[in-house]
């Protein structure tokens, strides 16, 4: 099975012989992956649509995976129960509606041991709530694939009592962007901030140019947005 180089890359992060729930599975290409690689025994494949789950099933029969991979019809986490798997795996989903799932099963994330996500979006809705449920980010990624920037993280279980010391650091710009991706000055990210600040800049300019309220108000969140990148930038002085 041949994974895209962000999906490759979002496989990696699970640990070895972990089980799986492979959350907004699709076609079940990640879970083929996970099972035919030998990284994971068991996983469970769900998916909220009809359509996908009946590919999937076909393309785990196919496999010759039906005994270890489970297709499940599910909204979210709604069809995992306790202590079912060790890892939970979504990748592909805005960030928002990512904590919504994960949050929703608050019973089922406590008993996991690790989560590998992949967020489209607003990222750092994501970090901030593995913090609030005592989850420490171990390893990060940032990539270009076909063009597009994605970042994925790893983040293990270590309980809400660790809490000050994980995250008592912890700034605006690493919820943002990723300590770890900040720290190991990842150049894929340096690029992404590059980009993000020479756009900045250009918007910045017409709206002052504009001079209508309007135009300030936008103008304002554009700075405080070019200062986050910019104590981002920082890191790679």
């Amino acid at each position: 099975m041949q994974l895209s180089d962000r999906l490759n890359s979002v496989a990696e992060f699970v640990t070895k012989k972990n089980r799986v729930a492979d959350v907004g599975c699709d076609h079940a290409y990640t879970s083929i992956y996970l099972v035919e690689k030998g990284i994971s025994p068991k996983v469970i494949a769900m998916d909220v649509n009809k359509g996908p789950i009946l590919r999937a099933k076909e393309n785990v029969h196919k496999y010759g995976y039906d005994n270890q991979i489970d297709v499940r019809l599910s909204d979210g986490l709604t069809a995992l129960q306790e202590d079912e798997v060790d890892t939970i795996l979504i990748a592909g989903m805005g960030g928002s509606l990512m904590v919504r799932i994960l949050t929703a099963r608050t019973e089922v994330l406590a008993k996991v041991k690790e989560l590998v996500l992949q967020p489209q979006s607003e990222i750092y809705k994501v970090r901030m709530m593995l913090q609030q449920y005592g989850f420490a980010i171990t390893q990060e990624n940032m990539l270009i694939d076909e063009g597009k920037y994605y970042v994925m993280m790893k983040a293990e279980k270590v309980g809400l009592n660790n809490e000050y010391e994980l995250y008592k650091l912890y700034r605006d710009e690493h919820f943002h962007f990723g300590r770890l991706l900040l720290e190991n000055k990842n150049s894929i990210l340096k690029e992404f901030l590059e980009k993000e600040h020479n756009q900045c800049i250009h918007i910045s300019e017409r709206l002052r140019s504009e001079a209508t309220e309007k135009s300030m108000e936008r103008w304002n969140e554009i700075k405080e947005k070019m200062e986050l990148i910019r104590k981002g930038l920082d890191y790679y002085d």
